[in-house]
């Protein structure tokens, strides 16, 4: 499980608004919102839960459970040390998703 801190503090390392999480985990905004609005630990199905983690994950955050090895006690997120940069998998994820786009937009013209 991770808190709704570990989920806010992770998108502001990456970057992203919560509109561009959606995209890179597969989840809604409105999922996403109500996750982050929860008061201690995310609450959500575990679908949901395991998308957004993996998606953290793709992106070179880790998740510091409560009593792992790190600086202080505590949970937090970082990134991972040798995951390479997570600016550049952002900017591959963004192109990805344009293409895709312009392929979908391309394939549905001239139909009725």
């Amino acid at each position: 499980m991770i808190t709704a801190a570990q989920l806010r503090a992770a998108r502001l390392l990456l970057g992203v608004d919560q509109r561009r999480l959606a995209k890179l985990s597969g989840l809604s905004v409105p999922t996403l919102q109500q996750m982050e609005a929860s008061e201690t630990m995310v609450r959500g199905n575990v679908d949901s839960l395991v998308k957004l983690i993996a998606a953290f994950d793709a992106a070179g955050i880790e998740m510091i459970e409560e009593g792992a090895v790190s600086h202080s006690q505590g949970r937090g997120v970082r990134l991972k040390m040798n995951s390479g940069s997570a600016k550049a998998y952002l900017d591959d994820k963004a192109y990805l998703d344009n293409q895709a786009e312009h392929k979908t937009s391309i394939g549905t013209r001239g139909r009725v």
